[in-house]
């Protein structure tokens, strides 16, 4: 008994002992990315046993699901969360083979395992997904850390992605909008013809964003939230689409955002009628400045390239 009470007590602390850091999270990060790259899970030294894998809300496998393929990875971000210790990752892939857009939460457990990886998964036919309109846009942006007296808090950066969630379905919720302010949606841009002004403000109303899940960088000014996003698809309008929400603050105001919403259908079941004519009431500008694509059922001018 003594010899066990001795054991138990050495064990204690080295299960104690971790310490979730923003380098420790950068490297489960980095290693998300190689798995991706490479589609070899061994190399991902701290995933748990008992790991769990979701995409797009459907629980998947690493061994069969867009982990195992190998991507060519044209450019990655991360943002890391020591409060809840978690972190998030968007991935783009260009390859016209099969492109993607990714957004990845990880959350790790008190020992440092990741016990769940949750991807939104957007490809073609994905809500206005052009993964090439993503990366030139994506380009043009700088999303450097924000230098440490500038930068807002946890609470204030975690209260922004809320606000915007919150105000799309009321309308009466203010929101941080900075100027200029654009969103990055599946490849469209909000701001393609205004750099200098906040375009960001043109949301859907009465839409409920449901089951929110928020990974925060105070040192990044980012929070991330996955989300369902009701009625986005027309052929189950009732329920949440996956959507993950990914907001740049700075001095306090919202500078970017970047979506990845996935359909349940090819086009979300609009039939080409273009993305927000139908649920979007206030709009009207911007809803005329679709270009109709029947492929994904509308969408913005992704680069200049793109337009006519």
């Amino acid at each position: 008994m003594a010899f066990l009470i001795l054991a138990l007590a050495t064990m204690a602390p080295s299960a104690m002992a971790f310490e979730c850091t923003r380098e420790y999270l950068q490297s489960t990060a980095d290693s998300y990315v190689d798995l991706m790259a490479t589609g070899q899970h061994d190399r991902f030294e701290n995933l748990a046993y008992s790991m769990e894998y979701f995409e797009n809300n459907q629980t998947a496998s690493i061994l069969g699901g867009v982990p195992a393929l190998g991507l060519t990875i044209d450019f990655h971000r991360s943002i890391l969360d020591t409060t809840q210790c978690k972190t998030m990752t968007e991935l783009i892939i260009t390859n016209p083979t099969h492109p993607y857009v990714i957004h990845t939460q990880m959350t790790l457990d008190t020992e440092g395992n990741v016990n769940l990886i949750d991807s939104i998964v957007t490809e073609q036919g994905d809500w206005a997904f052009n993964a090439t309109g993503y990366q030139y846009w994506n380009s043009q942006e700088s999303w450097l850390p924000i230098p440490e007296a500038a930068r807002d808090t946890y609470k204030v950066v975690k209260a922004a992605g809320e606000a915007y969630a919150d105000r799309c379905n009321d309308i009466t919720v203010q929101v941080p909008w900075g100027v200029p302010c654009t969103r990055l949606e599946g490849g469209a841009y909000t701001g393609y013809k205004n750099l200098s002004a906040n375009t960001c403000d043109q949301v859907p109303a009465h839409v409920p964003m449901t089951h929110r899940k928020y990974v925060v960088d105070e040192v990044m000014g980012v929070v991330d939230v996955f989300m369902g996003f009701t009625g986005l698809d027309r052929t189950r309008n009732t329920e949440g689409a996956p959507d993950s929400h990914m907001f740049r603050m700075e001095g306090g105001r919202i500078r970017y955002i970047h979506t990845a919403s996935a359909c349940f259908v090819d086009g979300c079941g609009m039939n080409g009628t273009g993305m927000f004519f139908c649920i979007c009431e206030t709009v009207v500008e911007w809803c005329a400045d679709m270009l109709v694509d029947p492929g994904i059922g509308g969408r913005f001018v992704a680069s200049p390239a793109d337009e006519v």
